[in-house]
C-alpha cells in the first residue's frame, strides 16, 4: 500500500475517533482501531499533514489552470502550466490530485476507419504523410468541415503550417464553394507570403479544379493532393478539426452562423494559435513555438 493510501486511512481512523470520543472511550477506540493515542492526539494539535497542505495549494492552481483551458488540459499539460509557474511537484501528484477531485479533460471523439483509396491524376502526392517539417511555410495543409446551427450549416476551411501546426488561414461560409477555401489561402498569403509552398488536401472539388491549380501557380503555391477517401493523408488537418469539436463545438448547435464564426474565431485565434499546449512541439503553443525558432 503507497503511504499516501496508508495516510489518508490513518486519517479517517482520527476523524472518527474525533466524531465519537464524546460516546466512546477515545483510547479504547484507538486500541481498536490499531492507531497510537500519541498520533491520534498529535493530529488534533495539526490535523492536516504539510503535504496535505501543500496538495490543497497546488489543487488551487491546478484548478486554475484547467479553467483557463477551458476544461480541455489533461494533467500532462497541466503539470508544464505548473512547472512554467516554477512549481517542482511531479506529473504523478499533478494527476492523482485531478483524479482524486474528479477534474477530467473533455472526452473524444472516435476515430472512423478508411480504405486507402487513388491518387489524383492531375495534382499528385507531394506530402507522402510526412508531417515533420524543418521550417516555416515549407508545407501547409488545408481541409473543410461543417459546424451545426438553426439557420443551416456553417463551412470552416482553414490553413495549417506543419511547421508549428500554427492556423495561418481560415473562412466560414453558408456553402462549400470554392470561395471559401480562397478566402482562407487568401489571408495565410497575406500573413505569411510563401514562396514555392507546398499546400496539402484532400480530394475536394474544391481543390481540384483548374482555376485552384491557377491560383496556386499565381501565389507562389504548389498543389499536393491525398488519395480518395484516405483521411490518413491529411491526417493533421483531420486532428486539428477533431480538437475543434472535441474541446470548443462539443456536438452543440449555435443559434446562427454569426455566433458560430465568432466562437471559432476565439478558439483559434485567441486559444489555439495562442495559447493551447501542443504536444508535437514540445508542451508549447504555435506562437511560441514559432517565437522561440525566431530568437535563435
Amino acid at each position: 500500500m503507497s503511504k499516501d493510501k496508508k495516510g489518508r486511512g490513518v486519517r479517517k481512523k482520527y476523524e472518527f475517533i474525533k466524531a465519537n470520543r464524546k460516546k466512546y472511550n477515545t483510547r479504547m477506540m484507538c486500541r481498536l482501531l490499531d492507531v497510537a493515542p500519541s498520533g491520534y492526539y498529535a493530529w488534533l494539535k495539526k490535523p492536516n499533514s504539510d503535504r496535505a497542505v501543500e496538495d490543497k495549494r497546488l489543487l488551487k492552481l491546478i484548478r486554475v489552470s484547467f479553467a483557463a483551458s477551458q476544461g480541455v488540459y489533461g494533467a500532462p499539460r497541466v503539470f508544464l502550466d505548473l512547472r512554467e509557474a516554477g512549481e517542482t511537484c511531479s506529473k504523478h501528484r499533478v494527476a492523482r490530485l485531478m483524479r482524486e477531485n474528479n477534474i477530467r479533460a473533455k472526452a473524444g471523439y472516435r476515430t472512423r476507419r478508411y480504405v486507402a483509396g487513388k491518387p489524383f491524376e492531375l495534382i499528385p502526392d507531394l506530402v507522402k504523410r510526412e508531417f515533420e517539417v524543418s521550417r516555416p511555410n515549407r508545407v501547409w495543409v488545408s481541409d473543410i468541415t461543417y459546424i451545426r446551427t438553426w439557420e443551416g450549416w456553417l463551412y470552416l476551411a482553414i490553413v495549417m503550417d506543419l511547421f508549428s501546426r500554427k492556423i495561418v488561414g481560415w473562412a466560414t461560409r453558408s456553402t462549400m464553394h470554392k470561395e471559401l477555401v480562397l478566402d482562407a489561402v487568401m489571408k495565410a498569403i497575406k500573413t505569411r507570403r510563401p514562396k514555392s509552398t507546398i499546400i496539402h488536401s484532400d480530394q475536394g472539388s474544391q481543390y481540384g479544379s483548374d482555376d485552384w491549380r491557377r491560383f496556386c501557380r499565381s501565389n507562389n503555391l504548389e498543389p499536393s493532393m491525398s488519395r480518395r477517401g484516405n483521411c490518413w493523408d491529411n491526417a493533421v488537418a483531420e486532428s486539428f478539426f477533431s480538437s475543434l469539436k472535441k474541446e470548443r463545438i462539443k456536438k452543440r448547435i449555435y443559434n446562427n452562423r454569426k455566433i458560430a464564426t465568432a466562437d471559432v474565431s476565439n478558439y483559434i485565434d485567441s486559444f489555439y494559435n495562442r495559447t493551447r499546449r501542443h504536444q508535437h512541439l514540445g508542451g508549447v503553443s504555435p506562437d511560441a513555438y514559432e517565437a522561440a525558432i525566431r530568437r535563435r
